[in-house]
């Protein structure tokens, strides 16, 4: 369809929901709080993703080891076409994105861009816990697409479903009738254990209407070889993405962790298809965290536990799917059968 309709001003196709139902650092301050008093501890990994710890992902994605963004990178080069086509069917209806985790949007443009190509407006609905993150790459996207409307959600995913959920609940469609083609890229969905993927997935299919879909990034089981290089890189980046939880807590509660008293862990656990990431003591010490009043004891070889990403094979997102109120429509992989992309259609 023809792209030459005037648009209007980037401000007045942009619109931010602020959903925060908690300050977010007293959030952490809790989350840091309950993880290091816990047995075994644990620090949760939503929480890597300070400055710093963007850039390092950022850096970790353009390494050789780290095969999964250019994998999906490569997927949504190809069949970003074919992905649009397939949600909008035979009547080739008109579709609005709505992405959960949207960050940068970075590969998302992949999907737009296929989008405008088939009609000549686009709606897009981000959900991202930053409103400065979401503003930035809104604005981005606004100036490189005249076409393009964004209705941002700034807040946790828990916020975002239930206010996704009561405007689905109020009828009618974000965009005219369009069809929504929601998108959860990466391997996000790694990071939940089994039953918290059912939960997510379940209160996502809540948000749609029957034959909207879901575009799901799953990386796939492999030899734990290539999974541990890719969670553990020679040159270090990973490790210090992972110390970098340290190093924040340190910026902002007063911690007084000493980086070189402990080092990045990886290993893979085969049965459950996980890879695990640990920050492991070098020493028996004590920790100190003022802003919190919390003094932690560390033994000597302790493993504090700060992510998993849970690996499938087809027949694990197949059950997934219609675990979740789905069908699997459609799995694209890249060329080397590394990561999928799956086409999960609302039943």
């Amino acid at each position: 369809m023809s792209q030459t309709a005037r648009s209007e001003p980037a401000d007045a196709r942009l619109k931010v929901h602020a959903l925060a139902r908690t300050d977010a650092r007293a959030r952490f301050a809790e989350d840091v709080r309950r993880g290091l008093t816990a047995a075994p501890k644990r620090l949760q990994p939503k929480y890597f993703y300070d400055q710093l710890g963007s850039l390092l992902f950022d850096a970790i994605c353009l390494l050789p080891e780290y095969y999964l963004t250019r994998a999906e990178d490569e997927i949504l080069r190809a069949g970003a076409d074919e992905i649009v086509a397939a949600v909008a069917g035979e009547g080739g209806a008109p579709l609005s994105l709505l992405e959960f985790g949207s960050g940068s949007a970075a590969k998302t443009r992949l999907l737009i861009e296929a989008a405008l190509r088939r009609q000549s407006r686009l709606l897009y609905r981000p959900v991202d816990i930053s409103a400065t993150a979401l503003e930035v790459s809104a604005r981005s996207l606004l100036q490189s697409y005249p076409q393009l409307g964004v209705e941002a959600f700034a807040g946790d995913y828990d916020a975002a479903l239930a206010r996704l959920k009561r405007d689905a609940r109020g009828g009618g469609s974000p965009d005219d009738g369009a069809r929504t083609l929601a998108l959860f890229l990466g391997s996000n969905v790694g990071n939940f254990d089994p039953a918290e993927a059912e939960q997510f997935l379940t209160a996502a299919r809540a948000c749609l209407r029957a034959d909207d879909a879901l575009l799901l990034g799953a990386d796939l089981k492999k030899d734990a070889s290539v999974l541990l290089a890719a969670y553990d890189d020679p040159l270090g980046l990973t490790a210090a993405f992972n110390l970098n939880l340290l190093a924040r807590i340190n910026r902002e509660f007063a911690a007084d962790f000493d980086l070189r008293g402990f080092r990045h862990r990886v290993r893979y656990d085969e049965p459950a298809g996980r890879v695990e990431i640990y920050v492991e003591s070098l020493r028996a010490q004590r920790v100190r965290v003022r802003e919190l009043g919390l003094t932690v004891s560390f033994d000597e070889g302790e493993w504090t536990h700060t992510e998993n990403s849970h690996k499938y094979d087809p027949a694990q997102l197949k059950s997934l799917a219609a675990s979740t109120g789905f069908r699997l429509s459609r799995t694209w992989t890249d060329a080397a059968g590394r990561f999928s992309s799956n086409l999960f259609v609302a039943a």
